[in-house]
């Protein structure tokens, strides 16, 4: 029963390591998604809100993990994890029901699921959990108190510093759409033959005061005695979608410029800001100042907002402007303002604004951007050793103090 149990406390410790990390790459994206739940419940939040709850569930899930897999405070994280349990598994099943939100999000834009395959999911996660419920006075006790404060604390304070560096300096790993090396002209592309959407064509008839609804094959097209109303498609299958297809550039005079922008052989910075208004004043300043440098080194620059033409025309006048769906630019790139550097349609690089080279390495745009590719690199490198040094380490931790 003690080898089911500790079984049962690694595998869960595990799963919520892993979907509170993935969260905590794009702790914007996660935000955004908390954002999309309110409003599909007609709650609404400001931003801050959002992203502060963001920070507390990837911190919850991947410290819970955290003390189930070292043995810290077990019973504690026994607790949680059913908690979790008890309040999304029954969302879940609402959310595949109804399907308000097409996404759920638990494992960010890593793994996407439906809606029902994510409630099958908590359901094949609620057994072992359950079980660790019942079973939390037998691993009360597994890691000692010194250890397991020190062990959570140390955890707790590497997350937090690994998110709040994803939201200054952009998700370490990009699992989005417009990711570094992305041909958004090919990604917009649907391929030939590709399935399309497939409709059922239903029939709205009228008889005796009474509507009744009528497929192709049952329709009473030769009884006089029902009266057609209405005709309906219905979707019931989704065809193919490409990776990217929303993307698209209005010019301030209305005319789409998508394909100038997509199509331009050279290289093209974009400083994306959803809302000029939202956006940081100096924090724009840096981004004309990058402009400035990029446009002297031949590098065409735009501005691209989702703000009304009311509120860009301030930077309207100097800089071209062009406006693009807010989803859309959120989607893009994580950063309100964010660039995003292409050439020839490809995505070759991004920056916050903390990231934002320097002015005169726009002088040389091949070398930018295999510099920042390194850098990214380097990034990734020390992040995936020092957390599987800790992860390792946490695992191993009660068979070191010989406690299990």
């Amino acid at each position: 029963m003690k080898l089911l149990t500790n079984i049962c406390r690694i595998l869960t410790g595990l799963v919520f390591i892993f979907s509170g990390f993935v969260k905590g790459i794009d702790p914007m994206g996660t935000a955004y998604k908390i954002s999309d739940y309110l409003l599909a419940f007609h709650i609404s939040s400001p931003d801050n809100l959002s992203l502060a709850f963001s920070i507390l569930l990837c911190t919850a899930e991947f410290v819970t993990g955290i003390m189930l897999l070292s043995g810290a405070f077990t019973e504690v994280a026994s607790w949680f994890a059913a908690l979790f349990m008890l309040i999304f598994t029954p969302l879940t099943f609402y959310l595949a029901i109804y399907n308000p939100v097409s996404d759920c999000g638990c494992f960010g834009d890593a793994i996407h699921l439906t809606n029902w395959q994510t409630f099958g999911k908590n359901i094949f996660i609620s057994l072992p959990v359950i079980f660790l419920f019942i079973k939390r006075k037998e691993t009360a006790r597994t890691l000692k108190r010194q250890a397991a404060i020190a062990t959570t604390s140390l955890f707790v304070l590497f997350f937090w510093t690994f998110i709040v560096t994803n939201i200054l300096y952009l998700p370490l790993i990009d699992f989005r759409a417009y990711k570094p090396g992305t041909d958004i002209n090919q990604a917009m592309t649907i391929p030939q033959g590709a399935p399309t959407d497939k409709y059922d064509i239903r029939f709205i008839y009228e008889k005796n005061g009474e509507n009744k609804l009528f497929s192709i094959k049952d329709y009473p097209a030769n009884d006089t005695s029902w009266k057609f109303v209405d005709q309906q498609s219905v979707l019931i299958k989704k065809g193919f979608v490409p990776p990217i297809h929303d993307f698209s550039l209005t010019a301030i005079d209305g005319g789409d410029a998508t394909k100038d922008v997509l199509s331009f052989p050279g290289y093209t910075l974009l400083m994306a800001t959803g809302k000029v208004e939202k956006a940081s004043v100096m924090n724009l300043v840096k981004g004309f100042k990058a402009a400035e440098a990029a446009t002297r080194n031949n590098i065409r620059y735009y501005t691209i907002t989702s703000s009304s033409k009311e509120n860009a025309k301030t930077i309207s006048a100097k800089y071209p402007v062009l406006f693009c769906d807010e989803t859309t630019i959120k989607t893009i790139i994580r950063a309100n303002p964010g660039f995003v550097l292409i050439h020839n349609g490809v995505v070759k690089a991004m920056w916050s604004v903390l990231s934002l080279p320097s002015a005169e390495l726009f002088s040389d745009p091949d070398r930018l951007v295999a510099e920042n590719q390194n850098k990214r690199t380097r990034r990734l490198i020390i992040t995936f050793v020092l957390t599987g040094v800790l992860i390792i380490s946490a695992f191993c931790l009660p068979y070191w103090t010989k406690e299990v």
